[in-house]
């Protein structure tokens, strides 16, 4: 049996740097400093301490940043930016409050639908990116506060994107760490994630109750008439081959980023009069610092040793009981990523799944409750997933720009409605996992993943 590893200064000081950051984070709204500040703070702490431990520095920090993350967002943020002014969002808005007839209920289930739908081919954040300002566009209208479709379109978005390869940032990770395909994928978390969706469903109607009841003073009746049509028609062309590209991107070789980016570039071209100024307009630039620096944090944590010693101490318990160690990781993932955000921590995970296996462990079914669980633990905070911390900016800026403080989403806020509906996610697919675990326990391995991770053994 291999010596366990003994706790040391390098991983205490990185779990010192990770709390303190995190904590700032999460109780912005008490000192007022902006959570990018913190995000950066930690960032640059992790690397003078890892540089005078000696277990990170500047280089490795590059390194742990994930890139293809970062960049895919920012294209898909500027290709939503372009689309914004050509009227195609406010025309949708149209279509959803005239069957909803001043029903929240009904706009916030038409809104989930949509939200959900294209969550299953398009990542969550650009889902969301697109359905911010319509969503703000709507309630302003009908003067009622936006904070329950916000939290709803967050909520759907992130509970939707489970289902599919390319619907989470987190299941790209695993997917491409595991190798499993689209289908594959699609197979495994299709039910479970319908299931929770009716959860997320019937949760939010009774959470909401009281906001949803109240009677709308106006009424959204912005006229369809597109402002630029054709821009519309050729955007919506190129993410129709984006989806496309998103499906097979593994196929052809390409990571994420590079089909956003070839997105973005092919709509600049063929629209010739829009101005890259004006693409990059509606970037969140400190969105992307605070991911970036998250990453960086984890990172830190990661090589000073502290995911392994955490790890040695799983290794008997997924032995002894997978199927409880399923369930129990379903729970911790969701619990961390409400914490940590989801990205980063899927990051972190990653390697101890991985150091698993190389030992010979029977994990399969754990990578599903990974992706469940850091899907699901998502809804919890409003750090949780990019899409909720992308809602809570600009709910931010919308409270700012009309001087109304309750517009804005606070942590607080998040808690009170995520968390519930969190932990009735979680409830749902422990019982999926429970009643059909042999499923989930069966090798999704594709030939060429295995022989790919043969050289680790």
């Amino acid at each position: 049996m291999a010596e366990l590893l003994v706790m040391n200064d390098s991983m205490m000081i990185s779990g010192i740097i990770l709390a303190v950051t995190f904590m700032g984070i999460f109780t912005e709204s008490l000192h007022g400093f902006h959570r990018a500040k913190f995000a950066m703070m930690g960032a640059i702490m992790m690397i003078i301490a890892g540089q005078y431990y000696g277990f990170y520095d500047s280089k490795l920090a590059v390194i742990a940043i994930d890139w293809n993350v970062v960049f895919l967002l920012g294209c898909m943020m500027a290709i939503v930016s372009i689309m914004i002014p050509t009227g195609g969002f406010e025309a949708m808005a149209n279509y959803m409050s005239k069957i909803s007839k001043g029903r929240q209920f009904m706009l916030m289930t038409l809104l989930g639908i949509a939200v959900t739908g294209l969550s299953l081919l398009l990542d969550n954040v650009t889902t969301v990116v697109i359905f911010g300002p319509l969503i703000i566009l709507i309630a302003r209208a009908m003067k009622v506060t936006p904070i329950p479709f916000l939290l709803a379109a967050a909520l759907f978005s992130n509970t939707g994107g489970v289902a599919t390869l390319v619907g989470d940032p987190p299941n790209l990770m695993i997917g491409s760490a595991k190798g499993i395909d689209f289908n594959t994928f699609v197979y495994h978390m299709g039910g479970m994630t319908f299931a929770a969706w009716i959860t997320v469903l019937v949760v939010l109607r009774f959470l909401f109750r009281k906001q949803l009841a109240i009677e709308p003073q106006g009424e959204y009746h912005e006229k369809t008439e597109f402002k630029d049509r054709k821009l519309w028609n050729q955007s919506l062309l190129v993410l129709g081959l984006m989806i496309v590209l998103f499906t097979v991107h593994h196929s052809i070789g390409w990571e994420p980023w590079m089909v956003s980016a070839a997105g973005l570039t092919l709509l600049v071209f063929i629209a010739r009069r829009v101005e890259m100024d004006h693409a990059m307009e509606d970037v969140e630039i400190p969105l992307l610092i605070f991911f970036i620096s998250l990453f960086i944090v984890v990172g830190g944590v990661e090589h000073s040793g502290f995911l392994r010693y955490l790890g040695q101490f799983i290794v008997p318990f997924v032995q002894k009981d997978l199927l409880t160690a399923t369930i129990v990781l379903l729970w911790v993932a969701a619990l961390l990523s409400a914490a940590i955000d989801n990205i980063p921590f899927t990051a972190a995970m990653i390697p101890i799944l991985l150091g698993l296996e190389a030992q010979g462990v029977h994990v399969t079914p754990l990578w599903w409750a990974l992706s469940a669980g850091v899907g699901m633990g998502g809804n919890g905070t409003h750090i949780g997933s990019t899409a909720n911390v992308y809602m809570v900016t600009i709910s931010e800026r919308l409270a700012k720009r009309e001087n109304d403080p309750s517009l804005a989403i606070t942590p607080w806020t998040w808690i009170r409605y995520g968390i519930p509906t969190m932990i009735a996610t979680l409830i749902m697919c422990s019982l999926i996992f429970y009643f059909f675990f042999d499923f989930y326990d069966q090798s999704v391995i594709v030939d060429h993943a295995a022989a790919a991770l043969a050289p680790a053994h």
